[in-house]
């Protein structure tokens, strides 16, 4: 009943997916949406590409996955192989099973995507924008690369599974829209929060403000912790220009010339367009100024 009941989600989001973004009038394709979704603003391969003994991405192996770190909260972390292939990737799915895979965090077998896939984020991303990173994972070259599965220290937790219609807001919208990339699409805040003190969710009383350990993605026997990304002029980057948060974003490199750790997505964020990392800046601008938490 339950593989029933999640092709049917399936087919009715991927369907209205469709109309939604048919009515945007966007010059783009879904494909073309996607590729740019997955490849820059939501940075997939962060978690999802392996890297070399650098720390480097193994372009020859984007999303194949392998890239493994220790939480101490979540247990061991291994990314997933999304390259369509068949046997070690996610090639048997179709676009509906991916779009509910990302929208309620279930496999087509009916198993749960647990942390640190952001699938209370992503449920709210568009259906249009779903179904184009559906559609452009299926089209990338499958590539066959089989790992290891996360070993979680407590068993995932399933998402609310309730049937939910999201459009994205118009481009137009710089506020809004930057809200959009930043929040569900770049989940930023999921870095730059801390931990309730349980470690089952995000502290919301401080989201963007940083103090959250992590593993370097550089170096993942080190640890990092996250920068403040509020407007507070002390703790966070109310001091930063719009020139200085673009640089840092994009080349990881800070207004004094240092380097943010690798944790930070700037191999991937550097292909989003000038227009949204604008509209993510004017969002974060935004955002209320907060001290770093201790």
């Amino acid at each position: 009943m339950l593989t029933l009941r999640i092709a049917a989600i399936a087919a009715i989001c991927v369907g209205v997916a469709l109309c939604v973004f048919d009515r945007t009038g966007a010059s783009d394709t879904l494909q073309q949406r996607g590729a740019y979704l997955v490849n820059a603003v939501a940075a997939c391969g962060r978690c999802h590409t392996p890297r070399d003994a650098q720390g480097n991405p193994i372009a020859a192996m984007e999303l194949a996955g392998g890239f493994e770190f220790d939480d101490g909260v979540i247990g061991h972390v291994v990314g997933p192989n999304i390259t369509p292939d068949r046997d070690t990737g996610i090639g048997t799915w179709t676009e509906g099973q991916i779009f509910t895979a990302l929208r309620y965090g279930t496999r087509p077998d009916g198993t749960i995507i647990g942390p640190p896939m952001p699938i209370a984020a992503y449920r709210d991303i568009a259906d249009s924008d779903l179904t184009a990173i559906a559609k452009y994972l299926r089209s990338m070259k499958p590539v066959r690369h089989p790992v290891a599965r996360t070993q979680f220290k407590s068993p995932p937790s399933p998402q609310d599974p309730t049937t939910i219609r999201v459009e994205s807001p118009p481009p137009q919208d710089r506020l809004a829209y930057g809200a959009y990339l930043a929040g569900p699409v770049g989940h930023c805040y999921g870095c730059h929060t801390i931990l309730r003190a349980d470690g089952s969710s995000l502290d919301r009383r401080w989201l963007y403000a940083g103090g959250r350990e992590l593993p370097d993605y550089g170096d993942v026997t080190r640890k990092v912790v996250s920068r403040n990304i509020t407007p507070d002029p002390v703790d966070g980057i109310g001091t930063w220009s719009d020139a200085d948060i673009r640089r840092a974003t994009t080349t990881g490199i800070r207004p004094d010339g240092t380097r943010l750790a690798r944790t930070m997505p700037s191999h991937w964020y550097k292909g989003i367009t000038g227009a949204d990392l604008d509209a993510i800046i004017a969002f974060l601008r935004t955002v209320k100024p907060l001290k770093t938490p201790d």
